[in-house]
């Protein structure tokens, strides 16, 4: 059974960083590919960063160049580095996977395993 489970979030000031973490059990990062979405109250669901098995990464207009996605196959955790972080970066922020990325996109619809979601609140 897979799960995945996030850790690391909490509540900087605006500049801040953070970073996420997503340990996987039944599932083999080395082979896969991982995502970062989230949820902001009274918003849908969006895509943050996605990794192949290639090492290639996409991330969303709104965090690109502050925000690193990453992964340890050896220890199977995702990482989310996040750095000056801004109000409008508070959500709840899901981890994701599958076992490949059929279309390399930023959609929910790509993925088919989840996490409960860490959340992160940025103050002004």
């Amino acid at each position: 059974q897979v799960q995945l489970v996030e850790s690391g979030g909490g509540s900087v000031q605006a500049g801040g960083s953070l970073t996420l973490s997503c340990v996987a059990s039944g599932w083999t990062y080395s082979s896969s590919c991982m995502g970062w979405f989230r949820q902001a109250p009274g918003k849908e669901r969006e895509g943050v960063a996605i990794l192949n098995n290639g090492g290639f990464t996409k991330y969303a207009d709104s965090v690109k160049g502050r925000f690193t996605i990453s992964k340890d196959n050896a220890k199977n955790i995702l990482h989310l580095q996040m750095n000056s972080l801004k109000a409008e970066d508070t959500a709840m922020y899901y981890c994701a996977a599958e076992h490949i990325c059929l279309r390399f996109r930023l959609s929910m619809t790509d993925f088919g395993y989840w996490g409960q979601g860490t959340q992160v609140t940025v103050s002004s």
